[in-house]
């Protein structure tokens, strides 16, 4: 067997697994309806304990796909195909879940867990719209529109490509979280100035083209057109009340997008060129997993450092490069550290200063935590 065929054909199989997510809240429903309350719970336990764990199992495979294959992977329909399919499975989970939330008598603790199930959906819908948005493809470009409208988080289109990835690994970047910046303090940074930065992205668009940014053309307006067009028929047929799960389990998916923004980049930073301009996007400046487990189940996000450097390349063909700073754990394990600041600063502050051979003035640090990181951390001579 070939080189590129013992890349290829392993993972081949394993890539639907990332269409078992949004079918978790329907697997709850099943157990709740058999009279398991704790079906809602299901999900949460998936994501946050079962995968983990597995990935534990597992470990992390650093085989990258042979670059003479690339082209010919990159246009196979098999794996675009599997991203298509996260919506319909996504939207059945959501309206589902509607309709539960509003016919049925359920208790504090399984309606946490329903929006808690549904929640975590959008937020991965959010990593299957980002995979979609990055493409040239008109079809993708709409389609991770969809994805993002249940979390209401459709201005993710405009910041993501067109901000973070011309601003990511800088000051300047609200995605890019700084050393000594706890999750808490990043999370009302980013929500807000992603916001900001999408508008103000797709206003100066507009006003270059001598239009107005108030029309349908605007993709801020028409990502969140499908937001509104959504909510409206879901209340339409599910009743007012269901705007309360669909704000909370939309506040839980683009949370769980935040999160992973503050682990994929932090402390990292980009310096300055001669001219003052910050230097080229490499794979230094992303933290990067090779968990497979999760890798699958998040068609390759952790990937990262290829992503930022490569954004074109499509998740299967995403490589992993002895230059990239490396999590200790998947995603799923590490998101659970970041919500607990002393425990995250414990596990990642020491290996952001070892990347950058103890020296704290190279990377990016969070204005107020700068005194209390020179005590801690003081440079080397």
């Amino acid at each position: 067997m070939s080189d590129a065929a013992a890349w290829r054909d392993p993972r081949k199989y394993l890539w639907p697994l990332a269409l078992v997510v949004p079918t978790l809240p329907l697997h709850g429903w099943l157990l709740w309806r058999a009279g398991h309350d704790w079906g809602w719970w299901l999900a949460p336990f998936a994501v946050f304990v079962f995968i983990p764990t597995v990935d534990l199992l597992f470990g992390d495979t650093r085989d990258n796909p042979p670059e003479q294959d690339v082209p010919r992977l990159q246009r196979l329909r098999y794996y675009r195909g599997l991203t298509y399919l996260y919506l319909p499975l996504q939207y059945v989970s959501l309206v589902v879940c509607c309709h539960v939330w509003t016919r049925a008598d359920l208790g504090p603790v399984t309606s946490l867990g329903l929006v808690a199930s549904i929640g975590i959906v959008s937020g991965i819908a959010i990593n299957t719209a980002h995979e979609l948005g990055h493409k040239r493809e008109r079809l993708e470009r709409w389609l991770s529109k969809i994805a993002l409208a249940s979390s209401a988080y459709g201005h993710f289109y405009v910041e993501h490509n067109r901000g973070h990835h011309v601003r990511v690994a800088t000051p300047q970047d609200p995605a890019s979280a700084r050393l000594g910046e706890s999750f808490w303090a990043f999370l009302p940074r980013t929500v807000l100035g992603s916001l900001r930065s999408a508008w103000h992205l797709e206003a100066e668009r507009h006003r270059l083209r001598g239009r107005s940014p108030w029309t349908v053309r605007n993709d801020v307006l028409n990502a969140w057109a499908m937001t509104a067009a959504l909510y409206a028929a879901l209340v339409a047929v599910f009743g007012p009340y269901v705007l309360v799960l669909l704000v909370a389990q939309a506040v839980v998916g683009f949370a769980l997008l935040e999160v992973v923004n503050y682990l994929e980049h932090y402390g990292l930073a980009r310096p300055r060129n001669a001219t003052g301009r910050y230097d080229k996007v490499d794979p230094r400046h992303s933290w990067n997993s090779d968990r497979i487990v999760t890798n699958v189940f998040l068609f390759q996000l952790q990937r990262h450092s290829d992503h930022h450097a490569n954004p074109l390349r499509r998740y299967q063909v995403l490589r992993s490069f002895d230059s990239s700073p490396q999590l200790p754990a998947g995603y799923a394990t590490m998101i659970l550290a970041a919500v607990v600041p002393p425990l995250w600063r414990r596990i990642m502050d020491r290996r952001v200063l070892a990347h950058y051979d103890g020296d704290l003035t190279l990377a990016n640090v969070h204005p107020p935590a700068l005194a209390r990181l020179r005590a801690r951390h003081p440079s080397p001579a």
